[in-house]
């Protein structure tokens, strides 16, 4: 790739999160029209005046600009080793991570080995806790069976665990994974060793975001978990506890409107399963159907409904409801009559983008958008 030291050099610019960098990138590569080579190569006036630029920032970039011959030299050591980058301009890129991370948050560059046609297939996450219960890990085994025979790639981060179960068993069902690193493409020697064949054979894509050299970190691992949900269509939990990756990746995607599936505890499990669902998690059972849990009735007993379609059912239902009458959130609460409160319920309709709301006798109604609209990519 021709101008890879440069985008080396302006994704891991220092103090500079995701969201300059890709503000930066709008206003040179799409506005206007030039590379970011020639970017590099401007006048700092043109730097603090067209770009808007503080002192600071020309200074970050006046030092980057001067590791350039270095990072050139690591560009292409990388490319005879058979890794790949790919900036978050090019049509290679994976379009599911641009859309779920958007400019906030999405990786300006992607370091790759293997692959690359899986970042734009159909993709599941699995994700749970390193020291998961069995009942965990037979779970992470059935959605990855589930989802490699609908010819899904399986999402894991090559944590022990959920993570090591998924990707294991993405591979024996003849299924194909994307494993996202907690460390510098360069640093997964062992890794490399034990799934040669698979990356050879285009069945496992290892990513990286992080510069190449960087060894495994725990803040790196935390920094990983966004990619790993960003990258999936969909997100299933096999087992949380009350703090470190799962957890905070849980909260994070919901914070970001994703659907995330976790599933429901057996009577006895100790985790934090059930507190994920009540944050907005939607719960599943064993084998990944959808669970309604109805008010506790009279007696004290609860009714569960499974449902068999997990990826829509809820969002379908609440469109159907309210396709022809405009209802409030109580309503739709006692017409499905879900275990749910007005509060929670009505955090998740506002993240339905089908959905608007109207003001009727001074109650919020929720009813679907006549003309919904979709929203264009900024890259």
């Amino acid at each position: 790739m021709k101008d890879a030291a440069y985008w080396i050099a302006l994704s891991h610019l220092p103090r500079w999160g995701s969201q300059k960098i890709n503000n930066l990138i709008i206003k040179f590569y799409h506005n206007s029209g030039i590379s970011i080579e020639e970017f590099f190569n401007l006048p700092k006036g043109i730097w603090e005046k067209q770009y808007e630029l503080e002192a600071k920032d020309v200074k970050d970039l006046v030092n980057a600009k001067l590791e350039v011959p270095n990072y050139a030299f690591l560009a292409e050591s990388l490319i005879s080793q058979g890794f790949e980058m790919i900036p978050i301009t090019s049509k290679v890129y994976s379009q599911t991570l641009k859309n779920n991370l958007k400019t906030s948050f999405a990786p300006p560059l992607l370091y790759i080995k293997g692959n690359t046609k899986l970042l734009h297939e159909n993709s599941v996450a699995i994700v749970g806790s390193r020291d998961a219960s069995e009942i965990a890990l037979k779970f992470a085994d059935v959605i990855a069976k589930k989802s490699t025979e609908s010819y899904k790639v399986i999402v894991s981060g090559f944590a022990k665990g959920v993570d090591r179960q998924a990707l294991d068993s993405a591979i024996k069902y003849k299924g194909q994974s994307i494993i996202v690193l907690p460390q510098g493409i360069q640093t997964f020697t062992s890794g490399y060793k034990e799934y040669y064949r698979q990356i050879v054979n285009g069945d496992v894509l290892v990513l990286s975001t992080f510069f190449p050299k960087s060894p495994w970190k725990t803040a790196l691992a935390m920094a990983r978990n966004p990619i790993i949900y960003g990258l999936a269509n969909d997100i299933y939990v096999a087992e949380s506890s009350e703090k470190g990756g799962t957890w905070e990746g849980v909260h994070d995607g919901l914070k970001k409107g994703r659907k995330i599936f976790v599933r429901m505890p057996q009577p006895g499990e100790k985790n934090a399963n059930k507190l994920l669902i009540a944050s907005g998690a939607i719960p599943i059972d064993d084998v990944g159907n959808v669970i309604y849990v109805a008010p506790k009735s009279v007696s004290g007993s609860s009714k569960i409904t499974v449902v068999n379609e997990p990826s829509d059912t809820f969002d379908e239902t609440i469109r159907n409801l309210v396709r022809s009458k405009p209802m409030t959130a109580s309503e739709i609460l006692e017409k499905l009559k879900l275990d749910y409160s007005v509060r929670k319920l009505s955090t998740q309709l506002k993240k339905m983008d089908f959905l608007e709301t109207k003001k009727i006798k001074n109650k919020i109604h929720y009813k679907v958008k006549i003309n919904s609209s979709v929203q264009p990519t900024l890259f």
